[in-house]
């Protein structure tokens, strides 16, 4: 039985909260409750071995299974597969990478944005985000006109064919989101969306204010 170790752990940890409570009858509830404190006091480390992971350098094992550290390389799988799932929809049409993609949606809800907006706007540097303006005027899905205000800047604005290439995107990008979030039920999903959602908003503070320029605001803002 491949669970027994896990349902030993969980008996262990009834008999504990038994002894704890002096042998007084325990709900489903209160041991919820114990379960979420012991795990959250409990020594950091992955719930489940990360299968990649050889059998080498437990030290550096250890390192990768602290907490936020196992959280942020799953972060980084959930974006790989999120990358792949995108360029397989996006095949054989003129966008060639998920930027790309968010973009060209980006502009469809705007009037119009300076080039500065958009690579803003889409969380790129400068120089990516330059390529993909770049490609998408290319293949005519976005105009660009000198600014009014000021000469040495650039508005782009979604064309025609851009949003007609957009709206049969998304339909297939519909499958992109239900594949992402696999088999998790819909209360797991609204869990999971609150959570990602307080994430977004500390992240994009921090990119706003410009507050991460180098290895030292890291450290700072991460304590």
């Amino acid at each position: 039985m491949k669970s027994y170790q896990l349902v030993h752990q969980l008996l262990t940890l009834v008999e504990q909260m038994e002894e704890e409570h002096h042998g007084d009858e325990i709900s489903l509830q209160d041991f919820a409750g114990f379960l979420v404190s012991h795990v959250g006091n409990a020594a950091t480390t992955a719930a489940t071995e990360d299968i990649r992971f050889g059998q080498q350098e437990d030290n550096a094992q250890e390192i990768a299974y602290q907490l936020d550290n196992n959280i942020a390389r799953l972060f980084v799988y959930m974006s790989r597969y999120a990358k792949s799932y995108i360029k397989k929809v996006l095949d054989g049409t003129p966008l060639q990478t998920a930027e790309d993609f968010t973009g060209l949606a980006i502009l469809l809800t705007h009037d119009h944005l300076s080039k500065t907006e958009l690579i803003s706007h889409n969380l790129q540097e400068k120089t990516s985000g330059s390529e993909v303006i770049r490609r998408l005027i290319a293949a005519g899905l976005v105009r660009q006109w000198d600014s009014l205000a000021d000469k040495r800047s650039k508005q782009i604005g979604i064309t025609d064919e851009g949003k007609e290439l957009l709206y049969r995107v998304f339909k297939d990008m519909n499958h992109v989101g239900k594949m992402i979030t696999g088999k998790l039920t819909v209360s797991e999903k609204l869990t999971l969306q609150y959570l990602l959602q307080k994430l977004e908003d500390f992240h994009y503070a921090h990119y706003q204010k410009k507050n991460i320029q180098n290895k030292e605001d890291l450290k700072t803002f991460s304590e």
